[in-house]
């Protein structure tokens, strides 16, 4: 996608600190953190959200989130941490592609739980 910025961070265009990538995803650390640890997962296809994959794109991104929780001593999550994923506007989604916050750490903080 042209104009988005998860795609430019994807491609290199973009800036981020790089937790973990692969041929599927990237992890990168979010410049707005709400939470101790606040990742977040991007799939390196563009969807707008989870209703435009189709079911195989949607088992990759499963795989993705399985091979994340084989990674949480190494990501600093092993106490615990929360996936969310919003879709649209009113959801509070404020990028259009696809993305899951992975918030942790010792203390999420009273507006996480």
């Amino acid at each position: 996608m042209e104009n988005c910025i998860f795609c430019k961070i994807i491609k290199g265009e973009i800036p981020s600190v790089k937790v973990y990538e692969d041929e599927d995803m990237l992890i990168i650390k979010d410049v707005n953190p709400q939470a101790k640890i606040h990742l977040l997962l991007l799939p390196k296809e563009h969807y707008a959200d989870i209703t435009e994959m189709s079911d195989a794109q949607a088992q990759t991104l499963a795989r993705c989130l399985k091979k994340l929780s084989t990674m949480v001593d190494a990501l600093g999550l092993n106490d615990g941490f929360r996936l969310v994923s919003n879709k649209g506007a009113h959801a509070c989604q404020s990028v259009g592609h696809l993305h899951i916050h992975i918030l942790g750490g010792n203390q999420l903080g009273d507006r996480m739980c």
